[in-house]
């Protein structure tokens, strides 16, 4: 018996997550040619991520994700020595258990049978409200609040980072059905809604792209990912809800089950990334730190020292 569409979908989110979760620890290894290794399995990871997007409702992958700061957390654990505290094991557990309970009360995918389809899902009044609203808001926080509140307030940045990942995730996966029917015999390169989705792609991912690195070089990582996370897994299921109808058919028990699944993932990864062991300050310029016992960074004002004094304070010329 063949796999089912969202199984592969799931197997392959899986491996998306094990890959970007993997690439972390190589770079931040520094093993030899772990560098060009972090970058492959990323590359890896994000093509396992879009053809999961082909298979499966994206309110089964996109909360999927999460897994990969699993793997990070437990590569950490063991090559970096980056101890998981016990409310860090709590936020693994957390993320295991919403991640399976997404996965068992998931919809089935409906893939559209051409790229015509789903540009009449596109189309739709409800998705255009929603477009037009997220334009809207990616407008106001590009003109007004970027220039008086992004230097201070991580949701303007991250806020557009979301809104615009948002209409990646559903554009990506209209090129990934159209991409999937070409293969299967049913080309959909004539069609020109199969270009315009590219269109729509890639200014997204560049727009999306250069306000996570604004956020980045702004912020503290660790406040970056778990608050992006949430922001654009959120807003990604309600686009997919609203264009693919991912929820139609389903029962009020299977929808409910799915959003508390959601909801454990979501307080999994703050848990995770609130708990991990955070890296050591660089010390400031002027100040004098060293190492005991290979593991214990000291300053001087930690340590009871015997004060030195030049010697032309004992000696008058």
């Amino acid at each position: 018996m063949g796999l089912s569409d969202n199984l592969k979908g799931v197997i392959l989110a899986v491996a998306s997550s094990a890959f970007i979760g993997s690439s972390f620890i190589l770079k931040k290894k520094g093993l030899k040619r772990g560098g060009a290794s972090g970058i492959r399995a990323v590359i890896m990871g994000e093509i396992a991520n879009f053809v999961a997007y082909i298979y499966a409702p994206a309110v089964l992958v996109t909360p999927l994700g999460a897994l990969s700061i699993i793997v990070s957390a437990c590569l950490a654990h063991f090559l970096l020595n980056e101890r998981i505290q016990k409310m860090g094991i709590v936020g693994c557990v957390s993320c295991i258990v919403g991640s399976v309970v997404i996965v068992i009360h998931a919809p089935q995918e409906h893939t559209p049978s051409s790229v015509q389809d789903i540009w009449t899902l596109a189309t739709q009044p409800a998705f255009l409200v929603y477009v037009v609203a997220t334009l809207s808001a990616v407008l106001a926080l590009v003109l007004h609040f970027e220039p008086h509140y992004g230097q201070t307030n991580i949701l303007v940045y991250l806020g557009i980072c979301s809104l615009m990942g948002s209409l990646t995730v559903v554009s990506i996966k209209a090129i990934g059905i159209a991409i999937k029917l070409t293969l299967d015999g049913m080309s959909q390169i004539a069609y020109p809604q199969t270009w315009f989705f590219l269109t729509v792609a890639v200014i997204c991912v560049i727009t999306q792209l250069i306000y996570l690195n604004k956020a980045l070089d702004t912020f503290n990582a660790t406040l970056v990912s778990p608050v992006y996370y949430v922001m654009f897994t959120t807003l990604t299921i309600i686009a997919s809800v609203i264009m693919f109808k991912d929820w139609s058919g389903q029962n009020a028990g299977s929808i409910a089950s799915e959003i508390c699944g959601f909801i454990t993932v979501l307080s999994g990864t703050i848990i995770l990334h609130v708990t991990r062991e955070q890296e050591p300050p660089p010390p400031a310029v002027g100040t004098v730190t060293w190492f005991i016992n290979g593991d214990s960074l000291k300053s001087p004002e930690e340590e009871h020292l015997i004060p030195h004094h030049r010697l032309d304070e004992y000696y008058e010329p």
